[in-house]
């Protein structure tokens, strides 16, 4: 799979991207990460990528000139185009699972006060948002959903059991409590439903207690 992130500040989601597991997935060739600077696809001695809005009103729009290039030369037949923008609709797991899926995701970070219409019009396939908040740009957000996705692409974790049994993942429940050692910690142990070796019923403990800790938490979710 091939991520193309295209932003005013490429080297945000290069620096958080390149740790941990993404960052070994993209060492090891299970996703190929592309950070393109918009300013790249501007023509004048300043790299103008903005400029103010028709009608007035404060802070800077992007301009289409740059995204409509930037996107002609990246966009294949095989490319979904994603608009970072609080606008957008909610970013979930499902969604995540979706993407993973494509062989060639290219995400656009909004920036200043949004982009020109027309290249919004034309040029996107859908627009995202992780959440009722505003970030000072998209590349935060672009990174998140990257980090979302890869962790999901076959060999990305140890065990790709793991992404099926987390909050959010083939069920619509949380995950359950985790446990490790010491078995007691200032008074506090382990369950014994933990430490008996029996597997069926450790699942059905499990399963009680994500049920629970949904409910709780997130009924919406049921």
């Amino acid at each position: 799979m091939q991520i193309d992130i295209v932003s005013l500040f490429p080297s945000i989601c290069q620096g958080a991207l390149q740790e941990s597991i993404i960052g070994r997935a993209w060492k090891d060739g299970i996703v190929k990460l592309n950070f393109v600077d918009l300013r790249d696809y501007t023509h004048d001695a300043r790299k103008t990528v903005d400029d103010t809005p028709y009608g007035g009103g404060a802070g800077m729009v992007l301009r289409p000139e740059p995204i409509f290039e930037c996107l002609a030369d990246l966009r294949t037949p095989d490319s979904h185009v994603v608009l970072m923008t609080p606008q957008g609709t909610p970013f979930c797991q499902a969604k995540a699972r979706q993407f993973a899926q494509l062989s060639h995701l290219i995400l656009i970070c909004g920036h200043y006060e949004g982009i020109d219409e027309r290249a919004r019009q034309c040029l996107m396939d859908e627009e995202l948002s992780l959440g009722d908040y505003v970030l000072t740009n998209g590349a935060i957000a672009a990174s998140v959903v990257t980090d979302a996705v890869v962790r999901l692409l076959p060999g990305a974790l140890g065990k790709d059991a793991s992404s099926e049994e987390e909050s959010f993942g083939n069920e619509p429940l949380l995950e359950y409590p985790h446990f490790t050692r010491p078995v007691e910690y200032k008074g506090m142990r382990v369950p014994e439903i933990l430490l008996s070796g029996n597997h069926q019923e450790i699942e059905a403990w499990r399963l009680e207690q994500r049920v629970v800790r949904t409910v709780s938490r997130r009924p919406d979710l049921l």
